[in-house]
């Protein structure tokens, strides 16, 4: 079984982020063609694929439809498989290391210097500790074989 191809619209060479969407959705599929994926994987980008290949919005309606698309196939590869796309783990641990250290590392230091003006002094450490350990995540990925030559943008 093979992954299915995008059908390529005509409507896309008037709207540029639709198709900068498109094309990046293509790069992952052409990606994970090039890998052995277990057969409930392809049924389920198959799914999806074919989904995207029905709608008929144009604008932003279909570069929404691509978003989710291509978010729901990487965190399914991510969940089920451990396949990630380049930083994918530094972008997800960067928000995280603002939230669970930096917020509560800032309140510490405004608490205990009787300043609540400094709890935004946490947030740049937090953010900084998140891309660590993300980055350490990410390379652990690359080495083991379990990171896509695939990056997404935004």
């Amino acid at each position: 079984m093979t992954i299915e191809t995008l059908v390529r619209r005509t409507d896309l060479d008037g709207d540029e982020k639709v198709r900068m969407r498109y094309d990046q959705l293509e790069k992952l599929l052409k990606e994970l063609r090039a890998r052995n994926l277990p057969e409930n994987s392809i049924t389920f980008i198959n799914s999806h694929i074919s989904s995207l290949n029905g709608i008929a919005e144009s604008g932003n309606a279909l570069r929404r439809a691509i978003r989710e698309k291509q978010n729901r196939i990487i965190a399914y590869l991510a969940k089920e498989l451990k396949v990630v796309p380049k930083n994918y783990y530094r972008n997800l641990w960067m928000a995280t290391g603002m939230a669970a250290f930096g917020l509560p590392l800032g309140a510490g230091l405004g608490i205990s210097l009787g300043n609540m003006g400094l709890i935004g002094i946490g947030l740049p450490l937090g953010l900084a500790i998140g891309m660590a350990f993300g980055n350490g995540l990410d390379q652990k990925a690359a080495q083991e074989g379990k990171q896509l030559a695939f990056e997404v943008k935004h």
